[in-house]
């Protein structure tokens, strides 16, 4: 019987809808959470779930248009502006699947590692996953939590340096078992092996783990056998197959691992789902993702890990350049003081046109641009452009969704500076946490 006053106030809300909902829960701490969620049918866990959505997206509009008009007033360029209060509805949303289901969420550094946000990070998530020697210590030392790491293959002067930075050592192949596993576990660290799950939906075959010849996971054929030697030495499998996916292809996923996998579960402790949960953003259903996690977990009795990194800051980083010139040739070129190959490469890697605050598909609007950057690459374009009034020099533009995958790719091309990187303060300032000199091209080249 639920006797907390709180507890019992935002069962009520909830079960009214009330527009007060996702902070009523959100403040609440994780004891009372788990009374609430006790406390709620599958109608009212539903309703929750919409609530606490429709929360995050009216906040995200609202801070977007607070980020806008920031960039509109001085503002040094080129910026990478992450926003906090943007990542903390982020974390808001995946505690929400961890209170829903008791799974563990790591953070993924390979999509983002700026450490002056993990003292806000941390408060939510678990820990993170790192894919080498930095990353592991980056995670120890800054996010202070669990430490996943796994590589396609560890160099032998670097894993004893590993082991001591992480809880769980995950392994590619049996022959990397083999060779350092009984160190590991002699460290009382943790051994997984990440495993070929056999099916995946991801379109661009360099970002799918399972494209035929894929280095990623051990296959069901090698797995059969190396399990019967080495199995003693493993406490959990490891499979990512999933890239800014839904829950319904993890659902797809996973039934291709079950069926694969399933007999060599028992005894194990643990199974983590990988990365490319999109969990936060609008359209991901999360009652789907609560479902698979549930069955998955009463079935084998096993802890789940989620390893999303996008999901983290998913929306919530943005790049600010400044126009330093435009040039006609066909059409009008604008040249910023950001480059799509130095400062946001996946653009050119994927390939995406990224979105730009208060601009159109070309021709939409009633002033086309293409927007490119300043360097000596001739595809350094970030696409073509449309908007309301004619781009002057100086003016500003704003480029979304710039968190992932951009600061931890960037690159010193033709001796490029960095851009800035800033924290938009939930309490309303703007910090700048990062600056880059001259020292830290020169200091990359010899």
């Amino acid at each position: 019987m639920v006797t907390d006053g709180k507890v019992k106030n935002t069962i009520r809300v909830i079960s009214k809808g009330g527009s007060n909902t996702a902070t009523a829960y959100q403040s609440l701490t994780d004891e009372q959470r788990k009374d609430v969620l006790d406390g709620l049918d599958s109608k009212a866990l539903l309703s929750l779930t919409r609530l606490l959505q429709a929360s995050k997206h009216k906040i995200f509009h609202s801070e977007f248009c607070r980020v806008e008009a920031m960039s509109a007033h001085h503002i040094r360029t080129p910026v990478y502006l992450l926003n906090e209060r943007l990542i903390r509805e982020n974390m808001g949303m995946m505690r929400y699947v961890k209170d829903r289901t008791g799974c563990k969420i790591l953070h993924a550094l390979k999509a983002f590692a700026s450490f002056a946000l993990f003292p806000l990070m941390s408060g939510y998530l678990d820990g993170t996953c790192a894919s080498g020697l930095h990353e592991a210590r980056l995670g120890r030392e800054e996010f202070k939590k669990e430490v996943h790491a796994f590589a396609a293959a560890y160099k032998e002067d670097e894993v004893g340096h590993i082991l001591g930075y992480s809880d769980v050592i995950i392994f590619n192949s049996f022959h990397q078992l083999e060779e350092y596993g009984q160190m590991v576990r002699d460290a009382r660290v943790q051994v997984g092996l990440r495993v070929n799950p056999g099916h995946s939906e991801v379109a661009t075959k360099a970002y799918d783990p399972c494209a035929p010849c894929s280095r990623l996971g051990i296959t069901v054929s090698a797995f059969s056998k190396g399990f019967k030697r080495y199995g003693a030495l493993v406490d959990g499998l490891h499979f990512h197959a999933l890239c800014e996916q839904n829950a319904d292809v993890l659902e797809r996923v996973l039934g291709s691992f079950e069926g694969l996998y399933g007999p060599y579960l028992e005894g194990l402790k643990w199974v983590n789902f990988g990365g490319g949960h999109h969990i936060t953003r609008d359209d991901y259903d999360v009652e789907r993702l609560v479902k698979v996690i549930n069955n998955f977990k009463n079935k084998y009795g096993l802890q789940v890990y989620l390893e999303p990194g996008e999901a983290s800051v998913y929306n919530a980083g943005f790049l600010i350049a400044s126009v330093l010139d435009i040039v006609e040739n066909e059409t009008l070129i604008a040249i910023l003081d950001a480059s799509a190959e130095a400062h946001m490469p996946d653009v050119l890697l994927m390939p995406y046109r990224p979105y730009v605050m208060g601009s159109g598909q070309p021709d939409e609007k009633k002033y086309s641009y293409r927007l490119a950057g300043p360097s000596c690459l001739a595809g350094d374009v970030m696409g073509d452009y449309s908007f309301d009034r004619p781009l002057q020099r100086g003016d500003k533009v704003v480029f979304t969704d710039m968190g992932l995958y951009s600061i931890v790719k960037n690159t010193t091309f033709n001796g490029m500076g960095l851009p800035d990187i800033a924290v938009m303060k939930e309490t309303g300032g703007l910090e700048t946490v990062k600056t880059f000199s001259y020292e830290d091209y020169k200091a990359r080249q010899s």
